[in-house]
């Protein structure tokens, strides 16, 4: 989905993000889905989307170590 096909979508970044074009955004959409986009696209380019049961995996997993490359 292009995420320009999301106009409702509040988009936010992390606070720990420089502004060099080279983060990610994620916004939490009211039909329990999260939809990411890479910045670098200023708000033009793809957005993947996930469910919330998804996303909340993927948290669990980058905040417990999980995410190591094999």
């Amino acid at each position: 989905m292009n995420s320009r096909d999301l106009p409702d979508a509040v988009w936010r970044k992390s606070s720990r993000s420089a502004n060099n074009s080279q983060c990610v955004e994620v916004a939490f959409l009211p039909d329990d889905r999260v939809a990411l986009r890479d910045t670098k696209h200023l708000g033009t380019g793809p957005a993947l989307l996930v469910s919330r049961g998804g996303w909340t995996a993927f948290e669990s997993a980058a905040t417990e170590g999980g995410l190591t490359r094999p």
